[in-house]
């Protein structure tokens, strides 16, 4: 009798685990727009986007010249996207 609710509970854990992936890639699919509000997993995803582009947040003494080359290359690879996506 216990083994029938532990695959229960297996199942539904897994089916959430999927759903979670699915919306996870379903909202990096949309396009960009800086004039929306973001939510938290889009600003972690926009710094993880900025570190791969050289960005260092602990880079104190390059900073104005770090965060605007990483900024360039972010803009690029968002134009690059929106002109493959259309």
């Amino acid at each position: 009798m216990k083994l029938i609710p532990r695959i229960v509970v297996g199942a539904l854990g897994a089916l959430m685990g999927v759903a979670a992936v699915s919306s996870a890639f379903a909202q990096t699919s949309r396009a960009y727009d800086q004039n929306t509000p973001k939510t938290r997993a889009e600003v972690k995803a926009d710094l993880v986007e900025w570190r791969k582009a050289g960005y260092d947040p602990l880079d104190w003494i390059n900073y104005p010249a770090n965060a605007i080359a990483a900024g360039r290359i972010v803009a690029q690879h968002r134009a690059q996207a929106q002109g493959t996506q259309q």
